[in-house]
């Protein structure tokens, strides 16, 4: 190796155990490797280096001044090493599952509990982000359930169910005394819509019938102006079992298609348990039918 060859974990560590041990023969029974080895590192950074890191005699081993500096720096660098690799490890020892608003719905809890008794050594952890990927393309989950369109070029994706569509409506408001309600009927009321991440748009109605719109930013917004009685809101049914609110009804509606439910993760770099996901949640949905 000459002057210029590169520095390796592994010749750090040689110099860590040879001054924590105190020998070349403790250092190489430490490492597991023959104290040939040992020898061989320590040579090869000295020469990496251009400096000399150790005195050694023949019954002691003393690191030079310039030994002691490096030996600092080769803690630390060692230290971030370990934290380097066991963090990259422990994102296979959980699963980030990251939605917009309504998670996985009526089967949340059900999910997370079958999860956790198939897959005791990954973690899960649902995350809520108010974004249309939410939160995957923000990196802060490793899948996403989406109910809206999904840019497929940029995100591999698995439909694993449906969900009909509702009417939220405040509690006192007529329809609340019915048992559904149809679409049609729904032009001559105020529509909300959460313009960031919901699943409705005007495109339910034909062109020449469509209700009045009013647009809010988060479902606590959608809730709140549902309640006031002024409007009425559409949403899947992982809604209706998310945010059961007082002063907010839900009825089926009639005549809609259902809402298409989605995985969806970064095709280039899936989690390992991505598949085992979307089978436990393809299953649930399928389940209920």
């Amino acid at each position: 190796m000459d002057g210029h060859g590169d520095l390796e974990l592994r010749h750090l560590r040689c110099l860590v155990a040879i001054v924590d041990t105190g020998s070349f023969t403790d250092a190489a029974i430490e490492l597991g490797v023959s104290q040939a080895a040992v020898s061989r590192a320590l040579i090869a950074l000295e020469k990496i280096l251009g400096v000399r890191l150790l005195h050694r005699t023949s019954r002691t081993v003393a690191p030079t001044t310039a030994g002691v500096q490096v030996l600092a720096r080769a803690r630390l660098l060692l230290t971030e090493a370990d934290n380097l690799v066991r963090e990259a490890a422990t994102g296979h020892t959980r699963l980030r599952i990251g939605h917009a608003w309504s998670a996985m719905g009526r089967h949340t809890a059900e999910f997370q509990r079958r999860w956790h008794q198939r897959h005791p050594g990954i973690a899960l952890h649902l995350i809520r982000r108010n974004t249309s990927t939410g939160g995957l393309a923000e990196g802060l989950c490793d899948l996403a359930v989406v109910r809206t369109p999904i840019d497929l070029r940029r995100y591999a994706h698995a439909r694993v169910g449906s969900e009909r569509r509702y009417v939220a409506m405040a509690a006192d408001d007529p329809w609340a005394r019915r048992r559904s309600v149809r679409l049609d009927e729904i032009r001559d009321r105020t529509l909300v819509v959460d313009r960031r991440t919901g699943t409705t748009t005007a495109h339910l109605w034909p062109e020449d019938r469509r209700p009045a719109l009013e647009y809010t930013q988060d479902i606590d917004d959608w809730l709140a102006a549902i309640a006031t009685g002024r409007c009425v809101g559409v949403t899947p049914h992982a809604t209706v079992t998310q945010y059961r609110r007082d002063g907010i009804a839900y009825r089926p509606l009639r005549d809609a298609d259902p809402v298409p439910v989605h995985l969806i993760w970064r095709r280039h770099d899936p989690h390992p348990a991505t598949h085992a996901a979307v089978a436990l949640l393809t299953d649930l949905y399928r389940e209920e039918t």
